[in-house]
């Protein structure tokens, strides 16, 4: 059997991406672009399923799937949210008006019956998943535009971040506000978060510091996590609730101790350029960022170094990074008008494993009985030893299973020589 190597990038989009994100059982990704499109790509494949999602007429600036992964919902600089049939494509409905400035954020509710949006008109909406009726009045409160907006795990609460340097609490089915302004922060808020079970909400802001709050009450807990020397865009939870990261424009992540807010090691460095995302894994064991400087890097979430070299291959900076359900991708959006998909256990992309190779890797399944791999046309490409043919398989090319506790390969192609030039890895002094 062989297998075609799928494209560099995933292109199709005519503007940068803005926002991404995968469907709730990993099988598709959703982007949403500044061209005014969504665009639903098979997650294994890289194939843009059937055409663009098109009747925004300003930029798409945020996407999400519904809980049942049925309906995509998505927000846009044309004052609109929109919703769509994640299976036919169709838009479910007529737009959702209401908003009087770009909408900025929009999620569904754990349970999957309503949309929340925030916008820079200062105001939340909650909007009814089925009918696209509005529930309630709009949420108001803030003094300026409203950067972010979540759920709380139980669907009760809605938080928001807002550039008036303040975070608020809302009732979900109400609309009233919980309690006071959650203040401390002297910018906009740039990133907010609940822990994982709801006892806790996390603010990152432009003035580089983190505040953890408790989400019944609305009080500071503790002092105000300083160490960043840049805005700080990006704050998340560790799956078990233990640990806080966080990605700066000072071009570096930190851990910090959800409990007592102390920091955790030192500084995670090697990105060049501002820390625009970053994620956990499902597992919680390591951590990814992606950055101005045009990578993504892997970190170890326990020591804090990095795994691997910087994963390359965009042309621009990345904006958002993601990992699939399972842990076993990292999907990646940026400034160049498409998606990048990176297998996370070989650190590379999994679109072309070969961007330099004019030979194209169609592989027969492994192991040959020679021990040989073959390109399609039967020419040979490289050699594998006795004691790692086992359980090798032809689409994951030289690695094991991550679970397997044999023995596994894998191959760095980068200066990689081929056709005339096999003859450069020898040196000419010697016989």
């Amino acid at each position: 059997m062989s297998w075609p190597a799928p494209p560099l990038d995933w292109v199709g989009h005519t503007g940068s991406v803005n926002c991404i994100c995968y469907s709730p059982d990993g099988s598709h990704i959703v982007t949403g672009s500044r061209d005014r499109t969504i665009r639903i790509w098979d997650a294994k494949t890289g194939a843009v399923v059937n055409g663009a999602l098109e009747g925004h007429m300003g930029g798409v600036k945020s996407v999400a799937y519904s809980p049942d992964g049925q309906y995509i919902v998505s927000g846009s600089s044309d004052y609109t949210i929109r919703i769509w049939d994640a299976e036919t494509r169709a838009a479910a409905g007529k737009p959702l008006e209401g908003h009087t400035g770009p909408v900025s954020c929009v999620a569904y509710s754990p349970d999957g019956q309503h949309i929340i949006s925030v916008s820079h008109d200062e105001t939340i909406r909650i909007w009814d998943a089925k009918t696209g009726a509005a529930v309630g009045n709009p949420f108001k409160g803030h003094s300026g535009g409203v950067w972010s907006v979540v759920y709380s795990p139980d669907g009760q609460h809605v938080i928001s971040g807002s550039y008036d340097k303040t975070i608020r609490i809302w009732d979900a089915e109400t609309g009233a506000a919980v309690g006071r302004p959650l203040e401390g922060h002297s910018g906009p808020v740039m990133s907010v978060s609940y822990s994982p079970d709801g006892q806790h909400i996390i603010s990152g802001c432009s003035d580089g510091t983190i505040q953890i709050w408790d989400a019944e009450t609305g009080a500071a807990v503790g002092k105000l996590l300083e160490g960043h020397s840049g805005a700080v865009r990006s704050v998340a939870y560790s799956p078990d609730g233990q640990h806080i990261i966080s990605g700066s424009y000072d071009k570096t992540i930190r851990i910090w101790d959800a409990e007592t807010g102390a920091v955790v090691g030192k500084p995670l460095e090697g990105h060049t350029g501002p820390v625009s995302s970053v994620a956990y894994s499902p597992d919680g064991r390591h951590i990814i960022s992606g950055s101005y400087d045009k990578t993504i890097r892997i970190w170890d979430a326990e020591t804090g170094a990095a795994v691997g070299k910087p994963l390359k291959g965009h042309s621009r900076s990345v904006r958002s990074v993601a990992y699939s359900p399972d842990g076993q991708r990292i999907v990646s959006g940026f400034d160049h008008n498409a998606a990048h998909v990176w297998d996370t256990f070989r650190h590379v992309s999994i679109q072309d494993p070969f961007p330099s190779n004019p030979v194209q890797p169609h592989f027969y399944a492994l192991p040959e009985a020679d021990g040989w791999v073959y390109d399609s046309e039967g020419r040979l490409l490289f050699w594998v030893p006795p004691d790692c043919r086992i359980g090798l398989h032809s689409h994951a090319l030289l690695t094991t299973p991550p679970t397997s506790h044999l023995r596994s390969v894998s191959l760095d192609f980068e200066d990689f020589a081929y056709r005339t030039s096999w003859t450069q890895i020898f040196n000419s002094t010697q016989p």
